[in-house]
């Protein structure tokens, strides 16, 4: 009788401890920092659920961002274009309203969004934190980009460029920004880096996003350093939707793409700051002296020298220490390292200038 108690008692631990494990979720997190007294959201603003032309129920959504590392998401389906109408009733609403109780439970801020689908040109534009998606359902598109903005929206121009017969900066699009009925534009889009869309960014002072625009379901096992979804880095006052806009209305965003950070100088070269630490030399022997640089970012960081001490080229890998050696004067207090920083892009084809300061004392 006793073994047989022993044994029951074992097999409702075991089932007891099945359980626990069943509901701990764990996941690697995407290490950007904090910076300038913000805090750095990681977001996608641009995603699709079979309510428009994705092939995801909308909760999926939000398990894929989670399981991606993000704190925010938007679920922006076409207003206009339904092709499982037949399936799935049109209801612009309604993939807020499917997604918004995971989204609590799994800690995801979740943004009333849709996207405004027009010939190109003018093109495709998000509109973000809505009250009610149906008002946009209209026949003009001035007028449905006007009810966003009048709902308090950030819309944001979708992958400019995307065909190349109706490239450029057009008249509608003068409109749009004149009216300040604009107020962002894609520099990135899925796998895409609109050249065009970051001059413009820079020139007309909108704010630069970047995001998946995803349809399919989204590959597990894909986030790393280089294989991601692009990622809005947001810096808001606090993990809020009234927070997040003011940031956006604000342009304190970057873009992650690839292995570069898009952005304005100001936030890139915070980033780097914040994650590239150069200590003291622990060795020296004559004229050298050899020191670490760490860098805790979740991206390499590739540098191009452009004066000074350290080798022509450097790349400080993800998340990792590198060591380094190099030549100082006798009497020097302090070495500089004067690079460019290749894959953080303050506008097109220019990096972010920095200067890495090694203390011999």
């Amino acid at each position: 009788m006793k073994i047989r108690l022993k044994v029951i008692s074992l097999i409702v631990l075991v089932q007891l401890l099945l359980v626990s494990f069943a509901a701990a979720e764990s996941r690697k997190d995407l290490n950007f920092p904090d910076i300038l007294d913000y805090k750095t959201l990681k977001c996608d603003l641009h995603i699709h659920t079979v309510f428009s032309d994705g092939l995801v129920w909308p909760t999926v959504r939000v398990e894929e961002a989670w399981r991606d590392g993000l704190d925010v998401i938007s679920i922006t389906d076409h207003i206009e274009y339904h092709p499982h109408e037949q399936d799935i009733p049109t209801k612009h609403n309604r993939p807020y309203e499917i997604a918004a109780g995971m989204a609590k439970e799994k800690n995801i801020l979740l943004i009333k969004g849709a996207e405004i689908t027009r010939d190109t040109p003018p093109g495709h534009f998000n509109a973000i934190f809505l009250t009610d998606m149906n008002a946009l359902d209209t026949n003009d598109f001035l007028d449905a980009v006007k009810i966003a903005n009048e709902q308090g929206a950030f819309v944001f121009w979708n992958h400019p460029g995307w065909k190349p017969e109706a490239k450029g900066w057009l008249d509608i699009h003068t409109k749009l920004y004149e009216n300040k009925w604009i107020q962002g534009i894609e520099a990135v889009n899925g796998d895409t880096y609109y050249e065009d869309a970051h001059r413009w960014a820079v020139e007309k002072n909108l704010t630069i996003v970047g995001n998946s625009d995803i349809h399919d379901p989204m590959s597990e096992g894909i986030s790393s350093n280089v294989d991601h979804r692009p990622v809005t880095l947001v810096f808001a006052k606090a993990k809020s939707p009234e927070a997040l806009k003011e940031a956006l209305l604000e342009g304190r965003t970057t873009v992650w793409h690839g292995k570069q950070l898009i952005g304005r100088e100001k936030y890139l070269d915070a980033i780097f700051k914040a994650s590239v630490k150069a200590a003291k030399p622990y060795y020296r022997y004559k004229d050298t002296v050899w020191f670490e640089v760490k860098n805790t970012l979740c991206i390499d960081i590739q540098l191009e020298k452009t004066g000074g001490a350290g080798p022509e080229k450097l790349t400080l890998p993800a998340n990792s220490t590198t060591l380094l050696k190099t030549k100082v004067k006798d009497d020097a207090e302090e070495v500089k390292l004067s690079y460019t920083v290749k894959n953080f892009l303050i506008a097109p084809d220019k990096g972010l200038a920095i200067e890495l300061i090694i203390q011999l004392q």
